[in-house]
């Protein structure tokens, strides 16, 4: 029996792979690294590492440490966690911040309290997204993602409660139910991602039973987006070009634009957006231009003067 090195998803994290039970049943010793969460390992018997006759498991979570380089370079299996097994790990640690003895901030936040970081990370995941930095992306996925933890730990408190496998579990069913064509056999109404689209929203119709074509919109949302959605859905629902808003008032031309660009498969507040943030890094360059020049407070010539080409 050769040792086995177990590479775990975080330090957090209490999920053990399955692979791993034959190698730790043969185990002479279980050893973990020093930076994994005792508690969690403390049933599996698990020591400081020795000398000993005999195959031995190492937990960790970092196959660069030496002792795992030392037993992978020795020929050790090396037993890593499925996806999503950190997940876990992150659970364990948002309840225990919200748990007595943990952080009074999380502590006394509730719904309503967290709906301002909830926008705000998205704005910030949106932005990772549209400057195509990887390291940000990565950063505020997670930041997202605490977001739903948290909110579905104080779900767990509510008289009525439910907590994140619930979150999850409903997730799954929606997720299967709404693409018989990969978990049910074939679909002959799915042919591609178009049609794919339409027919999620025709089985969310029947799921929710709405009555109207525009239930479900959320309207608290941006409004070139909101314009752009309700558009969407009404064209779906037959509704005539003709009759989206007319009028020579600011809302009305805005709510037409970005409609019928919803309409021929654009997405109005996208573009807009990255009309809008090209213009900001316009007005830094111009800025910019100008105090090196030494012109601390520009004109109107001044900004056609140093305005980027």
């Amino acid at each position: 029996m050769t040792n086995t090195v177990v590479l775990l998803g975080s330090r957090h994290d209490p999920v053990l792979p399955a692979a791993a039970l034959p190698a730790l049943r043969a185990a002479a010793a279980v050893f973990a690294s020093d930076d994994l969460d005792q508690e969690y390992w403390v049933a599996l018997g698990t020591t400081p590492v020795t000398e000993v006759d005999g195959p031995v498991v190492y937990l960790t979570t970092d196959l660069d440490e030496p002792y795992a380089r030392e037993l992978v370079a020795g020929g050790a299996a090396v037993v890593r966690t499925p996806p999503g097994t950190a997940l876990v790990g992150a659970v364990s640690v948002m309840d225990r911040l919200r748990s007595p003895g943990g952080c009074p901030w999380d502590a006394e936040q509730d719904h309503k309290s967290l709906r301002q970081y909830l926008v705000e990370e998205t704005y910030e995941l949106l932005e990772a997204i549209e400057d195509g930095d990887r390291a940000a992306l990565r950063e505020e996925l997670g930041d997202v993602l605490l977001q739903v933890l948290f909110h579905a730990r104080i779900a767990a408190e509510h008289a009525e409660p439910f907590g994140i496998d619930e979150v999850a579990g409903d997730l799954v069913r929606k997720l299967v139910g709404r693409h018989p064509h990969v978990f049910g056999g074939d679909d002959p109404a799915v042919r591609d991602a178009t049609t794919q689209q339409h027919r999620w929203e025709e089985l969310k119709q029947v799921e929710k039973q709405r009555e109207s074509s525009v239930d479900g919109v959320a309207t608290g949302q941006p409004a070139v987006a909101l314009a752009g959605k309700l558009a969407q859905r009404t064209a779906r629902a037959g509704l005539p070009v003709d009759l989206l808003p007319e009028g020579d008032d600011t809302g009305a031309t805005l709510f037409a634009v970005a409609a019928l660009a919803k309409l021929a498969g654009e997405d109005p507040e996208g573009e807009l957006r990255a009309v809008a943030r090209a213009f900001e890094s316009r007005v830094r360059a111009a800025e910019r231009a100008a105090r090196a020049a030494g012109v601390t407070s520009l004109t109107a010539e001044d900004w056609r003067a140093y305005w980027p080409a």
